[in-house]
C-alpha cells in the first residue's frame, strides 16, 4: 500500500491545507491500494502563485536547458516504467498488458517531443518586397493547467506537460481522484529531475476544486482530457475569461467494414480498437458498420472474438479485459446493456449476466458485449458508453456507410476495413473525424491527434501539439 501525506506544489513537497484524502481501492477486489492528499482551493492558490513567480525566469531559460531537464526526466521516468504500470493497474483496473505497453512506449513519445522542440520554428524572419523585416516568434502562452483523466493517466499527463514545459510554460497537473497515487510518483520524478522552483505542480482534487483551478485568474491556458460534458463546462468557463483552451474529449467512433474485407481479420483488429483498456478509451471503435451481404459473418466473427477474451484480474498477464474503474460507471455500463435490449437490439455476445468466476465477485466486471441488429438512431449507437461494448449496424452502399459514420455528434477516431487500402484512403477522406485507420494501420507518433465536432478543440502531438502552448507574436522591425 502507498501512502502520501504531502502535495507537490511549485516544485516542493508541502503539507496540504486540509486533512482530506483520497482512499483508493482496487476495482478488482476492493483492496486498499493507498491514500493521497486531496488538494483544496488554498493549495491551488499556492501552486498558481508559485507558477506565476516562475513564469518569467522559465521563459528566459534557454531552450537547451529546458531540453536537458526533460531528457533527465525521461530517463528517470523510463527507469520506473514497470513500477508505474503495476500501480496504475491497481488503481484503475487497466489490464497489465495495456499499462505495460503504454508505460514502455512513453519514453519514445517524450523523445519525439524533444526532437520536435529542436526542429520547431521558434522564430523566423519575413522580408517584404521593400526589404522590411517582420519577425515572427513563438512566445509561451503562460501558466498552464493540465487536467487529466484516470483511464491512461501518464499518457494523458505527458502529452500536456512535456510540450508545455519545452515551450517555456509552468504547468499545474491536476490528476483524477481515481488515480492520485501514480500522479505522486510522477511528482517524485519531476523533483528528482531538478526542475526550477514553481515550474511544476502535481496534485489531485475533486470537481469543485478542479473548477476553481480552471477559473483561477492566474491560469492562462487549460489543457483538458475527459468527457464531452466536462469539456463543455470548461469551454464555457474559459470563454468568459478569454483563456486559451485545448479539449480532448469523448468519441463514438465508427469502423466501416466493406464487403471485400475478411471478417476474421476485422475481428482481430477490432479486438484492440474497441476492447483495449476495458473499452474505457475515448478513441474506441464502438460503432461497426458492416456491408449487409457480409453482415451475419461480421457479427459472428466479432461475437466469437468477444466471447474468447479473457476477463479477470487485471494484474494477470493473460487477462485482456479487467474491471470497470468505479461502481457508478459499472452500473452505468450495465444500464446501457439493458437499454440496448429495450431498444430492440440483439445481444450476440456478452450481456448483463454476471461472470461465472467467483474470484471476481467483488469486482466491477462486465462481459465484453456485441449488439447486433442495431439502428444508428438507438441510444446505444449514439452515446459514449465507455466500457467493453460495441454495436454492429448494416449498410447497403458505401455512400450510406459514410453518411451513417458521419451521423454522430462525435468525431475523434474511426477506421475502414477493405482489401483495397487505397480505396480505404478515399473512404477516410469522406469521414469527418480527427484520426482514421485503414485496416488498423498505426498513426505516426508526430501526426496531430484530436477531434472534430463534440470530440474536442485543438490538437496534440508533433509540431501541431507544441503550437498549442505558444502565442504567436509579429514584430515589424523595418529594414
Amino acid at each position: 500500500m502507498r501512502t502520501y501525506d504531502q502535495l507537490f506544489l511549485g516544485g516542493r513537497w508541502t503539507g496540504p491545507a486540509t486533512t482530506d484524502t483520497f482512499e483508493i481501492r482496487s476495482p478488482h477486489d476492493r483492496a486498499l491500494v493507498g491514500t493521497a492528499p486531496k488538494a483544496s482551493k488554498a493549495d491551488v492558490d499556492r501552486a498558481v502563485a508559485a507558477a506565476r513567480r516562475a513564469l518569467e525566469p522559465w521563459v528566459r531559460t534557454p531552450l537547451a536547458e529546458r531540453l536537458r531537464l526533460v531528457e533527465r526526466f525521461n530517463d528517470l521516468h523510463a527507469a520506473r516504467a514497470d513500477e508505474i504500470a503495476e500501480l496504475i493497474t491497481a488503481e484503475n483496473g487497466s489490464p497489465s498488458w495495456f499499462t505495460g505497453w503504454t508505460q514502455h512506449n512513453l519514453p519514445e513519445r517524450t523523445a519525439a517531443w524533444l526532437k520536435t522542440a529542436r526542429e520547431f520554428a521558434w522564430e523566423e524572419t519575413l522580408i517584404d518586397e521593400a526589404g522590411n523585416r517582420t519577425i515572427v516568434r513563438a512566445a509561451p502562452v503562460g501558466v498552464v493547467a493540465a487536467v487529466i483523466p484516470w483511464n491512461s493517466p501518464h499518457s494523458a499527463a505527458l502529452v500536456k506537460l512535456i510540450p508545455a514545459l519545452l515551450a517555456g510554460n509552468p504547468v499545474l497537473l491536476k490528476a483524477a481522484p481515481e488515480t492520485p497515487l501514480d500522479a505522486m510518483v510522477l511528482a517524485e520524478i519531476f523533483a528528482e529531475a531538478g526542475f526550477p522552483e514553481g515550474v511544476v505542480s502535481v496534485f489531485a482534487a475533486d470537481r469543485d476544486v478542479s473548477e476553481y483551478l480552471v477559473t483561477h485568474p492566474g491560469v492562462d491556458k487549460i489543457s483538458f482530457t475527459g468527457s464531452t460534458a466536462a469539456g463543455r463546462r470548461i469551454a464555457s468557463l474559459a470563454g468568459e475569461q478569454f483563456k486559451r483552451v485545448g479539449l480532448e474529449l469523448g468519441g463514438k467512433s465508427a469502423a466501416i467494414v466493406l464487403a471485400d474485407a475478411d471478417p476474421k481479420t476485422v475481428a482481430e483488429g477490432i479486438q484492440s480498437a474497441t476492447f483495449a483498456n476495458n473499452g474505457e478509451m475515448c478513441v474506441a471503435h464502438t460503432r461497426i458498420f458492416a456491408a449487409r451481404e457480409r453482415y451475419a459473418e461480421v457479427v459472428a466473427a466479432l461475437a466469437e472474438m468477444a466471447d474468447g477474451l479473457v476477463v479477470g484480474d487485471p494484474a494477470k498477464p493473460d487477462t485482456f479485459v479487467g474491471p470497470i474503474v468505479r461502481r457508478d460507471q459499472y452500473e452505468r455500463v450495465l444500464s446501457y446493456l439493458r437499454l440496448g435490449v429495450e431498444e430492440g437490439a440483439r445481444i450476440a455476445a456478452g450481456g448483463t449476466a454476471p461472470l461465472a468466476n467467483p474470484e471476481l465477485a467483488d469486482g466491477f466486471y462486465v462481459r465484453p458485449t456485441v449488439f447486433a441488429d442495431v439502428a444508428n438512431d438507438m441510444r446505444i449507437a449514439r452515446e459514449e458508453i465507455f466500457g467493453p461494448v460495441l454495436v454492429v449496424i448494416p449498410f447497403d452502399t458505401e455512400d450510406e456507410a459514410i453518411r451513417l459514420a458521419n451521423d454522430s455528434g462525435y468525431g475523434l477516431s474511426g477506421g475502414v476495413w477493405t482489401a483495397d487500402a487505397e480505396h480505404g484512403v478515399e473512404i477516410a477522406r469522406a469521414v469527418r473525424t480527427g484520426t482514421f485507420h485503414v485496416n488498423g494501420a498505426p498513426r505516426h507518433g508526430n501526426a496531430p491527434f484530436g477531434g472534430f465536432k463534440a470530440s474536442g478543440v485543438g490538437r496534440e502531438y508533433g509540431s501541431h501539439g507544441l503550437a498549442e502552448f505558444v502565442e504567436w507574436q509579429a514584430i515589424a522591425a523595418g529594414r
